[in-house]
């Protein structure tokens, strides 16, 4: 870094002082940041430091032939009984088992012989086995694998020292950090590339919990499971998928960022599986109309949809209307964030819960529960109650629920709430998606059961000032809250 000496020369007239100061203010604003890293002259040093940390991975498949059809009986002697012997003796050869082999990446952590790789470079391996820099070949145990966060952890046993890496604080890494991968694109061996972090927070709908570090650091088939460090040597991610419509690199790369894979890493190495938290709750994104309707100042938090019955959610009194926007310290920004925070809480930690209620802020406390991957994650249907009204200031025609009402739309006996029977698709409900046969359960989180009691909620929310007016609605997908712009009378 240029280091910029000031010599202490005091000018004698008041304007040559001016000057001098005004070169010194613009001699600090061009100098470089203290704080900015300046740009390596190489990658070398640290190349030479951590390929031999970093692994190839070659797992062996076996996969089983098809049966063919069975050859027909034949009258001995037939003059076919020679042609289909053949015939079929060759099919058979050709549906035969096979071995198939693939490769990928993965790196020692630690010094005790564990090796961290991606599950789908693994997955239903018949044999693994671990290629260090030098070629020597290592037989890997399994020890845990985590399909959601697509993470394993295997173990080897050498005679040899085997130093590994440590992970970094990926939550500190920033867009345009400098990065570097290793791995082994297309079955080479030890490749280095480098780059910078071009985005953080991806999701590439890969699974429940995305939340991807994105860089331009070249990254092939054969990466996958191999490491991604910071210029202090510290994993900071962990190679796992590309975009690329041509199978090639095209400059973007994706890696499960350290803070989220040391949890897992240390829970499969511990229990060799992996057990999350769960709240119990059917969520949504709040949207500007549905925050300008519960009061909200801005767009945030988790839209509580549903509460699943007998869960942690319910025990501690979170209800259907409810907005989660901090769960244990931590701030809840998005809908998708709530899932991430709650999986990656200790089971059976009790946390306070805040969430937006009727305008206010409230506190409430809620023991985490575990994650059964059979938990039915559908929204259960739960109907509410109650003339003939025209709305038009929603664009819709309401109706009580009786008989003939039931039957026409195809509704059972414990149907209950107001019924939409007709939706102007101008209007503002017929935006939302609003359709008829669905049923308004709830107004302003209040219970409705007859047309009126709509009318009147709205009638309210008009008066109050509100642009819109957030509904509970059910429909052929379950219970929803949907924010409807107030027309005009």
């Amino acid at each position: 870094m240029k280091t910029l000496t000031i010599r202490h020369v005091l000018p004698k007239s008041g304007a040559a002082f001016f000057t001098a100061l005004l070169m010194l203010v613009a001699l600090t604003l061009s100098a470089p940041s203290a704080e900015a890293r300046s740009a390596p002259a190489g990658f070398a040093d640290l190349a030479e430091k951590l390929l031999p940390s970093v692994v190839n991975i070659s797992t062996t498949q076996t996969i089983e032939g098809k049966t063919g059809p069975e050859m027909p009986q034949l009258p001995p002697g037939s003059p076919f009984e020679d042609f289909f012997k053949e015939f079929f003796d060759r099919n058979q050869q050709g549906n035969r088992s096979r071995k198939a082999t693939s490769l990928g990446s993965g790196f020692f952590i630690g010094n005790k012989g564990y090796v961290v790789t991606n599950n789908h470079v693994i997955q239903d391996a018949d044999e693994i086995t671990v290629i260090l820099h030098d070629d020597t070949r290592l037989k890997a145990e399994l020890i845990g694998r985590d399909q959601k966060s697509d993470l394993a952890v295997l173990k080897v046993k050498s005679d040899r020292k085997i130093d590994g890496v440590e992970f970094g604080n990926s939550d500190k890494s920033r867009v345009g950090d400098w990065i570097v991968a290793i791995g082994n694109p297309f079955g080479l061996g030890g490749t280095v590339t480098a780059g910078i972090i071009s985005a953080r927070g991806r999701d590439i709908n890969a699974g429940p919990y995305d939340d991807f570090i994105q860089t331009d650091a070249s990254i092939n088939r054969g990466n996958s499971g191999g490491p991604m460090f910071n210029l202090d040597g510290e994993v900071v991610g962990i190679n796992t998928a590309i975009y690329s419509p041509s199978g090639g690199s095209v400059g973007i790369g994706f890696a499960i960022p350290s803070s989220a894979a040391e949890p897992i890493v240390k829970q499969l190495i511990d229990n060799g599986e992996v057990k999350r938290g769960w709240l119990g709750v059917h969520i949504q994104q709040v949207t500007e109309e549905i925050a300008e309707s519960l009061g909200l100042k801005k767009a945030q938090g988790a839209l509580v949809a549903d509460v699943i019955k007998e869960g942690p959610a319910e025990n501690a009194k979170i209800k259907a209307g409810d907005v989660i926007l901090r769960f244990d310290g931590k701030r809840v920004r998005e809908m998708r964030s709530l899932p991430k925070i709650v999986a990656d809480t200790v089971v059976g930690k009790p946390v306070e819960v805040e969430v937006w209620r009727n305008g206010s802020r409230k506190t409430l406390s809620v023991t985490v529960g575990v994650l059964d991957d059979k938990v039915e994650v559908a929204a259960k249907s739960k109907n509410k109650k109650g003339l003939t009204r025209d709305l038009d200031d929603l664009g819709v025609t309401l109706m009580a629920l009786n008989d003939a009402s039931r039957e026409h739309f195809k509704l059972g006996a414990e149907a209950k709430g107001v019924l939409i029977s007709k939706v102007d698709d101008g209007g503002p409900a017929g935006e939302k998606g609003v359709r008829p046969g669905d049923l308004i359960i709830e107004v302003s989180q209040e219970e409705v059961s007859s047309p009126s009691d709509v009318v009147k909620k709205v009638k309210e929310a008009k008066k109050e000032g509100r642009k819109t007016v957030l509904l509970l609605v059910e429909g052929q997908n379950g219970l929803r809250f949907v924010a409807i712009r107030i027309g005009k009378s």
